[in-house]
């Protein structure tokens, strides 16, 4: 987001240098500043700026035309300022009923926090999770980054830590650190059980949940303590117990297909940080996701394959991204498991 801002003050300062010359040039009988090369200002950012100056000097004022262009694109650019970049954190919340579930369960899937900053002490992040009280925190990778230092993931996991029972699997980005073990350490002290290849069985409110898990699929090109990504994958197929609810944590969603033959209940994933720049009811999925490329197909939401659903965060990554997210604010995901005959996703 810094470099976008940087962007929008130098182009808005422009604009108003240009606007102040071509009134003192008209004054003076100098050559002008062509009204295409003030338009072409204002469309690459800087009508705000240009339009509050117009109004000052009385600049062009009676011209209607250019005084129209330039307030419908001030409304075009407030528009996607306050909506297009908000980055302010969301919820979102999705339902699955089974007649393997015995009344209601709450699930906080978190993924690609990436080290950001949520205020001091993550207080806006922790603040959410408090109020919505999960059963459970799902962790779904690129918690950490390999870059920013890690001590927003900290502060965030003490704040979690002892209050819910927490699952993570490793992302790219813990991997990319150099430090995986270090950090798996680091969560394991914060009362995190870390899953690779493994399953942990949960009770809560007396229903039993099969949670399986494994490490991003680069674990394979890094020292570590982990068995390969194949012989993780090999084990979660030997240890699926279908009398139970059965629950995978994958970082990666364009993995789908190789963990649907396993015949999982629900998947949870993240890494495709929403597709990046999306539009409502045009581009949902975004326009690129790291793995899945340009129109990405798994990036935010709930999918339904078959007998098993698929949920994908859209992540909480902010400044942690050179390329600003568009229309796509960070978020958290609740998912409510519920009793009912048969396996349905309801969006709400």
């Amino acid at each position: 987001m810094s470099l976008v801002w940087i962007y929008l003050k130098i182009v808005n300062i422009l604009a108003i240098v240009l606007t102040i010359y071509d009134k003192q040039a008209a004054r003076t009988g100098r050559r002008r500043v062509k009204e295409r090369v003030l338009m072409l200002a204002a469309i690459s950012g800087g009508a705000v700026a240009m339009g509050v100056t117009m109004f000052l000097i009385r600049h062009k004022t009676r011209k209607t035309k250019f005084v129209a262009g330039i307030s419908v694109i001030v409304a075009f650019q407030l528009f996607f300022l306050v909506f297009g970049l908000n980055q302010s954190l969301a919820v979102s919340y999705f339902t699955l009923e089974s007649d393997k579930i015995d009344g209601r369960i709450g699930l906080m899937l978190v993924t690609d926090l990436h080290s950001c900053d949520y205020g001091a002490g993550q207080e806006e992040l922790l603040n959410i999770i408090y109020a919505e009280n999960p059963d459970l925190i799902l962790l779904a990778g690129d918690i950490f980054d390999d870059e920013l230092p890690p001590d927003n993931t900290i502060e965030f996991l003490q704040g979690i830590a002892g209050k819910y029972p927490s699952y993570f699997v490793s992302g790219n980005h813990e991997f990319w650190s150099g430090k995986i073990d270090e950090l798996k350490d680091i969560l394991t002290a914060n009362n995190v059980k870390v899953l690779a290849g493994t399953t942990e069985i949960a009770e809560i409110r007396g229903n039993v949940i099969s949670i399986s898990g494994l490490d991003d699929p680069v674990t394979d090109c890094y020292n570590n303590n982990s068995p390969s990504y194949l012989d993780q994958l090999g084990n979660l197929g030997k240890t699926v117990d279908h009398d139970k609810f059965t629950l995978l944590m994958s970082h990666r969603p364009e993995r789908v297909e190789e963990f649907l033959p396993l015949g999982f209940d629900l998947i949870v994933a993240g890494h495709a940080h929403g597709g990046q720049w999306r539009l409502p009811f045009i581009l949902e999925n975004g326009l690129l996701a790291p793995n899945q490329g340009l129109f990405p197909q798994y990036t935010n939401g709930a999918y339904s394959l078959g007998e098993t659903v698929l949920i994908v965060s859209r992540g909480l990554a902010r400044e942690s991204t050179a390329i600003p997210r568009l229309f796509n604010r960070p978020e958290l995901v609740m998912i409510s498991l519920q009793a009912e005959s048969g396996l349905e996703v309801i969006s709400d």
